[in-house]
């Protein structure tokens, strides 16, 4: 009998989980063997926002779209939610979500707002006067 370093068995038809553990799907085979969201190559941030496009083309069994599509979709349907409340949502690593929105959004089902960086904000000693000045109104 053949084992990894973990001692799981590695002959064939072996199973390395338990019962309990349910149909397994690796995630590479939702993405199709990508690990970067489409061509363009987009960076999802954790904290971008994301939203279902009022004028996406309906989503229906016979789509183009994997399951896993169509969950994002779906939870993208009630309201507006981050790249990892989408991943903690639908049970997927994050890696796997971000090549998923990659194709929903060259597809044009859901739109992307990603977080403002650090160096465009405001200073926050100037936020603190502002409020005092507020407060001295």
């Amino acid at each position: 009998m053949t084992e990894d370093r973990t001692g799981v068995s590695l002959e064939p038809g072996s199973q390395w989980y338990d019962g309990e553990a349910g149909p397994l799907v690796r995630p590479y085979a939702m993405t199709g063997g990508r690990t970067r969201p489409g061509p363009t190559g987009v960076r999802f941030d954790l904290i971008a926002l994301v939203t279902l496009d009022p004028g996406a083309p309906a989503i229906g069994p016979d789509s183009p779209f994997g399951p896993e599509h169509r969950t994002l979709i779906g939870l993208c349907c009630t309201e507006t939610q981050s790249v990892a409340e989408l991943a903690a949502d639908a049970d997927l690593p994050v890696g796997v979500v971000r090549v998923l929105l990659g194709d929903l959004l060259e597809l044009g089902c859901v739109t992307v707002s990603r977080p403002v960086p650090p160096a465009h904000l405001p200073d926050e000693r100037i936020l603190r006067e502002v409020i005092a000045g507020l407060r001295a109104l």
